[in-house]
């Protein structure tokens, strides 16, 4: 359920700003992403798991912020990511 050691070093690659970034908030997003995928796949499944559910509420609201201070910082930067992730219509 968790995302694998692999995948997450594949996403910080993809959206790291320089070589080691780890940390930057297109990064935390990207990686947050994911984790929120895997887990709605999971509930699809285990409609009860409300543990998850509630993990998964988390993850999302954490993002939420995230993605508000990176629009308030930097359009941009907030443009291309959402692009990128396919997160708005």
């Amino acid at each position: 359920m968790a995302l694998t050691k692999e995948r997450k070093n594949e996403i910080i690659k993809e959206f790291a700003q320089h070589d080691g970034d780890t940390g930057s908030t297109e990064v935390q997003i990207a990686v947050l992403t994911a984790d929120i995928t895997e887990i709605n796949e999971h509930m699809k499944e285990h409609k009860k798991d409300y543990h998850s559910q509630r993990g998964l509420m988390k993850k999302i609201g954490h993002r939420r912020n995230l993605l508000s201070y990176l629009r308030k910082n930097n359009v941009q930067s907030y443009r291309e990511l959402i692009q990128k992730l396919g997160l708005r219509r």
